[in-house]
């Protein structure tokens, strides 16, 4: 393995308690239900498309409603996580110190909106460490293909991506990327071949 591409919730940081208070703000000054929007439902949410959890989260509304509730709920969440930011997992800021010793080039593609990754880039100091970033909002395209664009555009031979969800998995094998179940994230894969506990485990591949 050549390079490193992560995801970002539930294997860089678990920022759900910040994301939930900062919807339910949003909601109430819509007024919208909110008392469903707890960190262990979006736990479930979390690694799949805005849309997606959007449909999951308001099926009441209308879908043009429910767009421009997303919309407002990327957009204040970004600033909100600016003043309130979570930390990353114990062991990432050495990880990535020993990963960039290494001379291994470290990415990061989720599904989250734009400025989201840089809020925990810039927060927790880790910005010198990455060398390039994408999301659908960068892009236009989803998980699998964001891959396979850092692929192309760094001309990576074997990266392997790390990531705690089925959809992760899913992406990265459609992707034609190796991939590592960051297992102490917030989902189960069961048919990865590579597991960490821990993301300091990690350095054991290289």
């Amino acid at each position: 393995m050549d390079s490193v591409i992560f995801d970002v919730d539930g294997t860089l940081w678990d920022s759900r308690r910040e994301v939930a208070d900062s919807w339910k703000l949003v909601c109430r000054s819509r007024a919208v239900p909110s008392s469903h929007i707890t960190p262990e439902r979006l736990k479930a949410e979390f690694g799949k498309p805005m849309a997606e959890i959007g449909r999951s989260l308001f099926p009441e509304l209308g879908e043009m409603k429910r767009n421009e509730l997303c919309r407002e709920l990327c957009d204040f969440e970004v600033a909100y996580l600016k003043e309130h930011f979570p930390k990353v997992y114990e062991g990432v800021p050495e990880l990535f110190a020993a990963l960039a010793r290494k001379q291994i080039p470290l990415f990061i593609v989720s599904n989250c909106q734009a400025g989201y990754i840089g809020v925990l880039l810039k927060s927790n100091e880790l910005v010198p460490f990455v060398k390039d970033h994408l999301c659908p909002d960068d892009s236009g395209f989803d998980k699998a293909g964001n891959i396979k664009e850092i692929i192309r555009r760094h001309k990576l031979l074997s990266p392997v991506y790390v990531g705690d969800t089925m959809g992760d998995y899913g992406s990265a094998k459609k992707a034609g990327c190796a991939f590592i179940h960051a297992a102490y994230g917030f989902g189960e894969v069961p048919d990865a071949e590579r597991k960490i506990e821990s993301p300091l485990e990690l350095l054991s591949f290289f």
